[in-house]
């Protein structure tokens, strides 16, 4: 991990970044709302799609990325996080599992690499953007 920030600090970031992927894997967009930012300059971009700016919007999007998924899995691989000050960035790499459902549920598997910033508040860490973007097979 960058060293930047303290232990604690760095724990904290963590443990938000977590709690959002755990959130969206349970379909808990009550969850994922406490863990947002209430700014109007929050911003997603979700994989290959154009950027979604305001909290509200953004929540709106990840509702329908977990309606349209019956299962969704996370692996979080090469973990980074840097703090300065009131501002933390996460990066990653997102091994995903999802799953369509029904009775011969048909799994796919892609990568991402995600970077998530996040703002420190009263009520602690809050994500304040998340961007993912497919990773191919070669590296640059």
């Amino acid at each position: 991990m960058a060293d930047r920030g303290t232990p604690d600090e760095r724990a904290a970031v963590l443990a938000t970044h977590e709690a959002f992927y755990a959130a969206v894997e349970a379909g808990d967009l009550d969850r994922l709302e406490e863990l947002w930012t209430e700014e109007p300059d929050s911003v997603c971009v979700h994989p290959g799609a154009r950027p979604i700016h305001g909290t509200a919007a953004v929540l709106r999007s990840w509702a329908v990325v977990m309606a349209t998924r019956e299962y969704v899995q996370f692996f979080l691989t090469d973990v980074e996080v840097t703090v300065a000050d009131d501002v933390a960035v996460v990066t990653c790499t997102e091994n995903v599992l999802t799953g369509e459902g029904g009775a011969s549920t048909a799994f796919q598997g892609g990568r991402g690499q995600a970077l998530t910033a996040l703002r420190r508040t009263s009520g602690g860490w809050r994500l304040w953007l998340h961007q993912s973007t497919p990773v191919g097979s070669e590296p640059i």
